[in-house]
């Protein structure tokens, strides 16, 4: 059977799962998505996306139009499946990959002889291997690579995503992708699959590889932000601009510290260290250290804000973006988000919360007296407080004029020397 003429099922349609069912459509494969959520089904079928992601909408509501892609609540026959859901940490920092079982659960009774199934997904160490064992305990009359290496009925590869939300379709394309079979068979079957789109440098190499990989690239990322956090700390004790201190250090040619920010946010960085960390915590002191600096962030830049308002009688605070980057409307693991709650749940004073990316407040923060989804205007013009907390470019052109008289936490350094000219002013 050609590529052409495959049906590729994709489980799980977020911000993994809708841009690469729809990158395979825009290829003219047939696709169907399949998403537990009727909001986000319904959405889709209209040819929307349900999140922000540049150019997204245009190109679903062509595949959508065309039929190339379709949306659903159940699993449908296919020849690939995969398995693009969420795997979030519990409150004890184990990994939760309830979604992934489910998933695997749910396309067990459509699978068939020659069908392919690709974990995309972020997955602890063996996940893969997990994945055959409870499909072969589902379906009996099947084989898997685990038992029938090169010679199983289905093939099973994990292939981790490296996307930049509000990059996500050029990135899909041009980044380099990696395919970890249970045997060779499953990661040529999976890189030929992605050939559809994927023009990226690729590297064929086992699940187990794969499934560490990607969890050593976010590890590896969050030891780099936990530096740069800990400076921030560092040079709040001194009393110096962190930024300024990073910037005659990185004049060394063999450094480059990166910017500290309110915390570590996301979908993949402040969760993937902990997989490593659950498996052997003996021996990644490291990774739990950079853990911990960059969990603990949030709360030191809380306790700034809250240090700030103790100055004024009925403080009123303008909390600059609650997203987890800038330029996004993703709210997960967000720092800033973090820091809202912190400061609501203390009472520190009334909140402006301006987040030009989101319709509504979150629920918990939207029910709480003294807490409010403002415009910036209306923030800087009532606030005694200025909290920059993300480094959205609407943010880049505040007048500085209108800081004077009030105190600023400038937490990713969006303007340089912002809290001087505050504080100066």
């Amino acid at each position: 059977m050609t590529l052409a003429r495959k049906t590729i099922s994709v489980i799980g349609l977020g911000y993994v799962g809708l841009p690469t069912a729809a990158t395979f459509a825009s290829r003219g494969i047939a696709v169907v998505g399949v998403d537990i959520r009727e909001e986000a089904v319904a959405r889709i079928r209209a040819g929307a996306a349900h999140f922000i992601e540049p150019d997204l909408d245009a190109v679903l509501r062509r595949v959508v139009a065309s039929g190339h892609l379709r949306a659903t609540t159940v699993p449908e026959p296919a020849e690939a499946f995969l398995i693009a859901v969420p795997t979030p940490i519990r409150h004890d920092r184990t990994a939760d990959l309830s979604a992934v079982t489910a998933a695997l659960a749910s396309i067990a009774p459509v699978l068939k002889r020659g069908d392919l199934v690709v974990i995309e997904s972020t997955c602890p160490v063996g996940t893969t291997a997990k994945a055959a064992r409870q499909l072969r305990d589902l379906r009996p009359d099947l084989s898997f690579p685990d038992t029938a290496p090169e010679a199983s009925d289905v093939l099973l590869a994990y292939s981790p995503e490296r996307i930049l939300p509000g990059q996500t379709l050029r990135e899909l394309v041009d980044n380099p992708r990696t395919y970890g079979g249970l045997d060779h068979r499953s990661a040529v079957a999976a890189r030929d699959l992605y050939a559809a789109f994927a023009a990226g440098p690729s590297r064929l190499t086992s699940a187990p590889e794969a499934e560490l990989s990607k969890l050593v690239e976010n590890a590896y990322r969050d030891v780099n932000c936990a530096f740069a956090n800990e400076l921030s700390l560092v040079c709040d004790a001194f009393g110096l601009d962190v930024w300024s201190v990073i910037g005659l250090a990185n004049l060394h040619p063999r450094v480059d510290i990166l910017s500290p920010g309110a915390g570590v946010g996301g979908h993949c960085i402040p969760v993937d260290p902990w997989f490593i960390h659950e498996a052997l915590p003996d021996r990644t002191p490291l990774i739990r250290a950079a853990r911990e600096v960059n969990d603990n962030k949030p709360l030191f830049v809380a306790g700034r804000i809250a240090e700030a308002a103790s100055r004024f009688a009925a403080p009123v605070i303008a909390v600059l973006g609650l997203a987890y980057k800038p330029n996004v409307d993703d709210l997960r693991e967000s720092p800033a988000l973090r820091i809202a709650r912190e400061l609501a749940a203390d009472e520190t004073g009334r909140l402006m919360i301006v987040e030009p990316h989101v319709r509504h407040l979150p629920p918990d923060l939207a029910a709480r007296d003294g807490v409010t989804l403002a415009s910036l205007d209306e923030a800087l013009a009532q606030a005694d407080v200025v909290a920059v907390l993300v480094g959205h470019d609407a943010f880049r052109s505040i007048d500085r004029a209108l800081l004077a008289g009030k105190a600023v936490v400038d937490a990713v350094g969006l303007t340089p020397g912002l809290e001087a000219a505050a504080a100066a002013a």
